[in-house]
C-alpha cells in the first residue's frame, strides 16, 4: 500500500504522526502509543499503520467509513470466529466471495460498497447456516 501524501477528500496534506497525538489517552488502552497514523491536516481523514512500521493499513478514510470498516470488522470477526474459522480462511473466504485477490482482501482498505456487501454476505451465510 502506498504511503499517502495528499487527503482523497478535500486535497490537504497528510503527515505521519504518532498516534497518541491523535488518540489522546486511548492510545495506551488500545496499544497504539508507539504506533504511527497517516492523518489528514485539514479534514481528520486518517488511516494507522501495520505495527511497528509506517507503513499504512489500508487507505485514508474519513469518520464515517472508519465508522462502517469497525462495523464491518465486528460482523466478520464474530462470523469467523462462530464459524470456527481461521483469520486466514476465513480472509481466503471472502476474497472468493467478492472475487478479489487476498491481496486486495483487506477490510482496511474498503470503500462503503464493500463493507456492506461483507456484511451482507456474513448475514446470508449465518441464515443459510441456521436453515
Amino acid at each position: 500500500m502506498r504511503k499517502p501524501e495528499i487527503c482523497r477528500y478535500c486535497g490537504g496534506v497528510i503527515r505521519l504522526v504518532p498516534a497518541k497525538q491523535v488518540l489522546g489517552a486511548s492510545a495506551r488502552r488500545l496499544g497504539q502509543e508507539r504506533e504511527y497514523i497517516y492523518q489528514c491536516q485539514n479534514c481528520n481523514a486518517r488511516v494507522g499503520c501495520h505495527k511497528g512500521t509506517d507503513q499504512p493499513l489500508g487507505n485514508v478514510a474519513n469518520e464515517t467509513l472508519r465508522l462502517k470498516r469497525m462495523e464491518t470488522h465486528k460482523v466478520f470477526d464474530a462470523f469467523w470466529k462462530s464459524r470456527h474459522m481461521t483469520r486466514h480462511n476465513a480472509y481466503k473466504w471472502l476474497s472468493q466471495q467478492l472475487r478479489l485477490p487476498m491481496s486486495e482482501t483487506h477490510i482496511a482498505g474498503f470503500e462503503m460498497d464493500q463493507c456492506q456487501r461483507v456484511i451482507e454476505l456474513c448475514g446470508t451465510e449465518e441464515r443459510e447456516g441456521a436453515a
